[in-house]
């Protein structure tokens, strides 16, 4: 295995709304589907990298306790910024890690879920 992870998804109630937070956030443009009456907007990633979506459907809840995924930027102050802009929120850091592992910081989204972003060193 070249990567533990190879999918996450991250439950909504509102996609519209959660596209255009994570769009602003981080940039890019979200592919959607329709995979077995889930809803779903892809988020850009370039195969065989790790991707992952936003899903709503009847067994996806948004959730802030429980696994955290973090999500890679190029400049956590910008993104934190624009977490601000769509009424997200930061509720850990900016924290700089040891062993030049970079910077990371914990953000509440426009669904509710906790996530991670990071910036590597």
């Amino acid at each position: 295995m070249n990567t533990l992870i190879n999918w996450f998804e991250l439950p909504v109630q509102q996609l519209d709304r959660a596209v255009a937070f994570y769009q602003h956030v981080l940039g890019g443009e979200f592919r959607r589907e329709t995979v077995t009456g889930i809803e779903m907007a892809v988020f850009p990633h370039i195969k065989p990298a790790t991707g992952g979506a936003l899903v709503k459907g009847p067994m996806f809840q948004p959730a802030n306790g429980g696994a955290v995924v973090y999500l890679a930027t190029e400049d956590i102050n910008a993104a934190l910024e624009r977490v601000r802009e769509k009424q997200g929120e930061c509720c850990f850091g900016p924290q700089v890690l040891p062993d030049n592992i970079g910077t990371i910081a914990l953000i509440i989204d426009s669904e509710g879920n906790r996530v991670g972003l990071h910036q590597p060193a």
